[in-house]
Formats: structure tokens, sequence, C-alpha cells
């Protein structure tokens, strides 16, 4: 048996202003045939679990590309063909299965769907081959991909730290089905609301309780697999918004009434998915008077894994402001700063602008550099492996990276974005955020996966940037309308 197993993934914010070429995924460190079994296989990610089940059924494994990027702006043409089309090559040579791991919400440079005008392509070059799909929780299901694939589901967790349990999941129905002893059928609807990421976490209510339906048909046997899709709100495109799935044996009607049931439930808490903003005075001022820590602050406007810049300084500047101690801060993208810190030397004293290099048209607002003097404390390749419980196992890239101390604030400065959601980003330049009475995150929910279990408190902090949660900043072009909290609607409408 041959299975084409490949994974291709982007989560696109079509307000940010970081550009996706070819280029952000190699950072990601793009991997290619045998490779990608040596790269993904000690990990605990989908593309792991794909690859034991693929080896306990004695199958060949032919993997063309693992290719992964940063959350940033619609993905080049060039860099979105280059992945479909390694995929399209291997399954046009024959296969007996398919095997992706995608996202669901990908926006290219001329797709708003770039997983299902993938799906379409694959389901064209392979029209009776069985095809399984594992997308991240914050996919923006459509039509295409629900069409052209048999077995579709998505993660639990939010942070995911369930990838190889879903993975597995998919790939037994898939594999099931090639022994002809499932038929999966899949049902699937949506409610007109854009679900705010901020508002998405799976310990969190509206999401603990929506999760909680799906594991309970699960159990129950009325369907093989459920799933819940917070959406991703910063992906302008028609299909933006809430919506669940279900893949059950052959009996189409239980597919649809767990569907009917998952959505009147996000219907009726469609409020619930709303963040509520404090001024950020306010919020840093409250976080002054806090004495014991670690204080986990989040600057989820400037949020690394949704797209955000990693450059914005409004959080920054105003925790120097009211003059807070004991700061780490991970991680502050400016390459222009570590390669004058690099240039300075370990030990030097240097007075540098710090972020602010990207202006950010789509909320009309540029970059704001702040003037900073500190010591520069570590110089680093930028290079760690994640011990966390989030993508256990991967080889992180910052890129050339250098920690700047200015007595009370210890950032950490990268080259290449990436979002804190693991302590390594400290822990491999000398600092142990466990001890710190505050760390400054760029980050929101994923956060929790390495940080939840030394915080003592966790503050939002509402500053400044392209993955804001005030959609009056937004300028919404292209989603489907009427859609709350955009409009004011009082049905969910048909699936």
């Amino acid at each position: 048996m041959r299975v084409v197993m490949a994974m291709m993934k982007h989560e696109t914010n079509t307000f940010s202003p970081v550009p996706t070429p070819w280029s952000r995924f190699e950072d990601w460190s793009a991997t290619f045939g045998r490779e990608v079994i040596r790269a993904y296989e000690p990990t605990n990610m989908t593309l792991s679990a794909y690859i034991k089940l693929c080896r306990e059924a004695d199958a060949e494994i032919i993997s063309p590309i693992a290719a992964e990027a940063m959350p940033s702006g619609p993905v080049s043409d060039d860099a979105y063909n280059r992945m479909s089309d390694s995929i399209l090559e291997a399954v046009a040579k024959g296969c007996d299965a398919i095997m992706l791991d995608l996202h669901g919400a990908m926006v290219t440079e001329s797709t708003q769907d770039g997983e299902g005008t993938l799906l379409a392509r694959v389901r064209q070059a392979a029209p009776s081959t069985p095809i399984c799909v594992t997308c991240d929780l914050h996919a923006n299901l459509t039509q295409a991909m629900v069409e052209n694939c048999d077995a579709l589901i998505g993660y639990k967790t939010y942070p995911h730290t369930d990838m190889f349990e879903v993975g597995t999941t998919v790939g037994k129905i898939l594999l099931a089905k090639l022994r002809g002893e499932m038929d999966p059928v899949m049902a699937w609807g949506r409610v007109p609301v854009l679900s705010q990421t901020l508002r998405q976490g799976t310990d969190d209510e509206p999401f603990k309780s929506l999760i909680r339906l799906t594991r309970e048909a699960e159990a129950a046997g009325e369907v093989l697999a459920a799933t819940v899709f917070g959406g991703f709100a910063l992906a302008d495109i028609q299909d933006a918004g809430i919506s669940c799935i279900t893949i059950a044996d052959g009996k189409m009607e239980a597919a649809e009434v767990v569907v009917d049931r998952l959505r009147a439930e996000m219907w009726e808490h469609r409020g619930e998915h709303l963040y509520n903003h404090v001024p950020l005075v306010e919020a840093v001022a409250e976080a002054k008077e806090i004495t014991n820590g670690p204080v986990i602050l989040l600057d989820h406007s400037d949020n690394t894994g949704s797209g955000g810049n990693q450059d914005v300084m409004t959080a920054i500047e105003e925790v120097i402001r009211q003059d807070l101690e004991d700061v780490a801060v991970g991680g502050l993208w400016d390459p222009e700063a570590v390669q004058e810190m690099m240039q300075a030397g370990v030990g030097a004293t240097v007075t540098i602008p710090l972020g602010g290099k990207t202006d950010m048209p789509s909320i009309n607002r540029k970059g704001e550099p702040l003037m900073i003097t500190g010591k520069v404390k570590v110089l680093s390749d930028g290079e760690w492996t994640v011990r966390g419980p989030m993508y256990t196992g991967l080889v992180v890239q910052m890129g050339p990276t250098a920690v700047l101390d200015t007595g009370k604030m210890q950032i950490v400065v990268v080259s290449l974005h990436h979002e804190p959601w693991d302590q390594g980003i400290f822990l491999s330049v000398g600092i142990d955020p466990a001890f710190k009475r505050y760390v400054l995150l760029k980050s929101r929910i994923h956060y929790r996966a390495g940080f939840a279990p030394i915080a003592k408190h966790t503050m939002t902090l509402d500053g400044v940037g392209v993955t804001t949660s005030d959609n009056s900043l937004l300028d919404y072009q292209n989603v489907r309308r009427p859609i709350y909290p955009l409009d004011n609607i009082n049905e969910p409408g048909p699936r």
C-alpha cells in the first residue's frame, strides 16, 4: 500500500503587513522526501501519527513535503504553488490513500481558500482515492474542503496539544475505509459568528462546553468524530467564522443530528465569543500591584501566532513607563537591532531604536520604535528544541537572537518570527521565566502550553496591532454578511 502524506499549513491574517514568501516556510524548516519522516516521527504532531499508522499497516510512505510558516499576510502564489504542486505530483504517480495535515485558514494571492483549492485539485487527480485531512481548531471550514475529502477532523485543544491524537483518529478512519470496515460520511454546518481568537481557549467558555459536547457524542457512539472550529476572524474572506463537522459510519442522519446540536450551542452563546477590553494604562497599573509572580502579561494585539508584526512597542513602553521591575519580554522581532547588538558584543551598553519597524496600513498605524538603553546580555543563534506539550520535539529557529538587559527588563530580540508557547524562548538564552516577577509575551492562548504551569496570575494587555480584538479597527470587505457581531442578527440561518 502506498500512502501520500504531506503537510501544508499557514494561518493567514489578511490584515497583517508581514509578507509570506516561500522563504518564510524555509525559515520554519520546510522538509522534503524522506527527511519529512526523520524530522517529524520523533514529535507529537499530526505527521507523527500518520507515520505510526502507516508503519503499523506496512505501507510505503510517500512524503513530498512538510511545510509550515508562522502566521502572517497572504501566501505568495510562488510559495503556494511550490507546496501544492509537490503534493499533486506525488498523487499523480499513484497511491492508495492520501493523508494531509492542513491548517484550514490559508489565503493566498489568488485564492481565499488555499486548502479547498488544493483538495479540489487532489480530488481531480485521484477521483477514487480516499483522503483524510486534519485541520487546526482555527480553520475557516469551506464547502470545497468538505466535498473533496473522505474524513476531515480538527483539534480539540487550544493550545494545540492533541495533534497526534487527532491525526490518529482520522487516520484510523481512513485505513478502516480502505479495508472496507467503515463507510465514513460527513455532515457540516456553520453559524454566522466571527469568534475572536482570545475567546477560543478550550479551558474556557464557550469552547469548554462545545468540546465537551463533541466528546460526549463520540463516547456515546453517535459519531466517529466530532469537531468544532473557532474559525479565524482575522482572515477577511467569505467563509470566515465558526463551524462544526461530524463523521459517522454510513449514517448521515446521525452525523446531521450532532451538527445541529453543536450549531444550536454555538448560536445560543454567541455573545461569549467577544472579548471585553480594559484600557492598557489600567491593566498595567493593576499588574504593578501584584507582588507574587510570575505574572503573565499578554500583548495579544501583537500576537505573533495570529500574524502580528511582533515588533509593536506600545505595551512594552507602558510597562516601562509605569516602572515595573524584573520583567522578561519574549520575543520581540527586530533583526536590525539584533545585528547592532552583535556588532557591539556581549557586555556592551547600547542605545538603540527597538521595534516599531513595521507600518500597519490596515489599522492606519505607523511603526514607532522606542529608544532603549541596555546591556547586551546574551547572543545566540536562536536554535532550540521544544520540550513542552505543544510541538514537542520540534526544532525552533528564531534566527540570530540577542538579550537586551535594561536593569529592570530583559528583552529577547529575535530575527525570525516565533510565538512564545514554550519556555525554551527564554531558557535557550539563559533566562528562567519561573523566577521573574513579570513575563510579557507576544501571545494570547498558546502561551498556556508552556507558561500556565508557572503562572501565578495572567493579564491581557490591550495594546496595538493587527491581531487586535477590537472589530471597530478592522475594515471587513469580503466576509459574508450579515454576521455577528458586525451585524445585528436574530437567527443563525440554515446549516
